[in-house]
């Protein structure tokens, strides 16, 4: 895995790079998008409430991640959100802070390697926890051919709580709405002999174990 680097977009050239993935992924594959430009700002600050991360694989661009912090948890109405019983949005801005991870995406070449995923996620995680938020919320597509899903639930440990049918994107499938207590999952797996979870978790349990100590107190 020595061939995979993970950098935050901060320059033009790492800018250039990222909209080279959209492009080829959103744009001519997928169809979910009509312009490509327009989807990362011209200037991205270092602790902004947007973070994009670049993986390259050998120099090349391989695939992108996008974070938006403090995202507005009530979907509007047009969406058609549908949460599951239970779920309660108010509980959930009162009990934790969240990070929306969108534009989560693998360039066709690389889809499999899932090394590349997993970097990509722990770069976001590090900078999430270093900015003291709790929660990941994002959306997959269901039934989708590349969703990913089970990577997301069964990998990565995030829980259904609902789903809506319309979007920001091109696209007729359901929306399957998903959460992370980055804590919780990290507490689950924390002793896990898993490559996959020593990958996620490698260069950053330091700091989430010093959050767990921090959370029980």
């Amino acid at each position: 895995m020595s061939g995979i680097t993970v950098n935050k977009v901060l320059r033009a050239e790492d800018r250039r790079a990222a909209l080279e993935i959209v492009e080829q992924v959103f744009l001519r594959e997928k169809q979910w998008i009509s312009t490509v430009g327009e989807q990362l700002p011209e200037v991205l600050e270092e602790n902004g409430r947007f973070s994009w991360f670049l993986a390259r694989m050998d120099g090349e661009p391989a695939g992108v991640l996008r974070l938006l912090y403090d995202p507005v948890l009530e979907l509007p109405g047009e969406y058609d959100v549908r949460l599951l019983p239970g779920v309660d949005v108010e509980r959930m801005k009162r009990d934790g802070r969240y990070v929306e991870i969108g534009r989560f995406m693998i360039g066709e070449a690389y889809r499999r390697n899932p090394a590349i995923a997993l970097r990509l996620m722990r770069t976001a995680t590090r900078e999430v926890i270093e900015r003291d938020y709790t929660h990941f919320i994002t959306d997959v597509f269901e039934g989708e051919k590349h969703s990913p899903l089970n990577f997301h639930t069964r990998v990565l440990g995030f829980e259904v709580i609902g789903k809506h049918l319309f979007g920001d994107l091109n696209c007729s499938s359901t929306r399957i709405i998903l959460t992370l207590d980055i804590l919780k999952v990290y507490g689950r797996i924390r002793n896990s002999r898993s490559k996959v979870y020593r990958e996620l978790t490698e260069g950053i349990r330091g700091i989430l174990e010093r959050k767990m100590s921090s959370a029980v107190r």
